[in-house]
């Protein structure tokens, strides 16, 4: 096993599966018809799996959004410029963005991450300064980081999910801010689950027919450019971006530590794909919130396997999807722990004599 191996190696334990019969009995005896709460069922018993035990809580639930710049926008990927990303994490660092109205609304602990912003928020207070450099460079030329910086930011991103842990997190979601990145994104995506470019390019924050063609046309040359291979680290370190670096650290760990992730949109899920290739374990922790708008990500979806939880046609990024996705998930906790049982309501149940 290689240096970089050993680094990244991180212990995920597969959930219980002992526990099953108990959360289905306690699951079925609900004063309510068998299977009557649908995808409420199937949550709670993936949590009370993951938690291994049949009274399972939500603690201090957070989401982090990580910040970065990508080299990739110089050259027209997106309808906006770069300086966005900057002045959208003040957005969110002021209270005015998408994921705080929803964060605040729904009781989430929200944090932000400088994982590479191209400029700097001279020490501000709010913001958690993780920063790998003033963005990635032009992965058209050269790839987009070195592989050091590559695992550096795997394993920042894995130190600010320990903290949240032994703040007493156990939920967690991840957001996502970088002028250029749905770019990086798709190029994770084609060439982790092997699918061809053009399927995986969509239009981002909003390019019209012309802008997606000279999109799709930019991140072919790239990857013919780049030829590498198509391990998780390679894509990541050629392709990627700071903030999807750490987004990909941060899942890993919160795995190891047995906490539940809510897997956002696009970007967010090509940080889950690429966490998956290093260590498919992952996906016993993780909860699919929506099916983002963005082109790619249902096949993204499909290649885990996984079904999301809603389809509201959302392409926002920031973690909006699981933070409009988290009342959802605290209903399937509060069913099974405060809905009365057929023998203490005093209800007959169907089988009962």
């Amino acid at each position: 096993m290689s240096e970089i191996d050993l680094m990244l190696k991180f212990d995920i334990k597969p959930v219980s599966t002992e526990i099953i019969p108990k959360l289905q009995h306690k699951i079925d005896n609900k004063t309510k018809p068998i299977g009557a709460l649908g995808e409420l069922e199937k949550i709670v018993l993936q949590i009370g799996q993951i938690q291994n035990t049949t009274s399972p809580k939500l603690t201090n639930p957070t989401i982090i959004v990580f910040a970065g710049d990508h080299g990739i926008a110089k050259e027209g990927v997106s309808p906006y410029p770069q300086e966005v990303t900057y002045q959208m994490v003040l957005n969110f660092l002021n209270g005015g963005a998408a994921i705080n109205v929803f964060c605040r609304q729904n009781g989430i602990n929200l944090k932000v991450v400088d994982a590479g912003v191209s400029m700097d928020f001279n020490n501000n207070e709010n913001i958690i300064n993780a920063k790998m450099g003033k963005g990635t460079r032009n992965y058209l030329y050269e790839p987009a980081m070195e592989l050091q910086q590559c695992v550096q930011a795997i394993l920042k991103g894995a130190k600010i999910v320990k903290n949240e842990f032994n703040n007493g997190c156990n939920i967690i979601g991840f957001g996502e801010m970088g002028i250029g990145n749905t770019s990086s994104a798709a190029i994770l995506m084609s060439l982790l689950c092997d699918i061809p470019i053009e399927k995986c390019v969509g239009r981002g924050t909003g390019l019209d027919d012309k802008g997606l063609e000279k999109k799709k046309a930019i991140l072919v040359q790239a990857i013919n450019n780049r030829l590498c291979d198509k391990s998780a680290i390679s894509a990541l370190y050629t392709f990627g971006g700071f903030e999807i670096a750490m987004m990909c650290g941060a899942m890993l760990q919160a795995a190891e530590l047995g906490m539940i992730i809510l897997v956002d949109g696009f970007i967010a899920t090509s940080a889950f794909i690429t966490a998956f290739n290093i260590n498919k374990t992952i996906m016993d922790y993780a909860i699919f919130c929506h099916e983002s708008d963005e082109q790619g990500h249902r096949l993204m979806l499909q290649y885990l396997n996984a079904t999301p939880l809603i389809s509201l046609k959302m392409r926002l990024g920031e973690g909006t999807g699981a933070a409009v996705v988290y009342p959802i998930i605290k209903s399937a906790v509060n069913f099974i722990n405060e809905m009365a049982s057929f023998e203490s309501a005093g209800v007959s149940n169907k089988n009962s004599e």
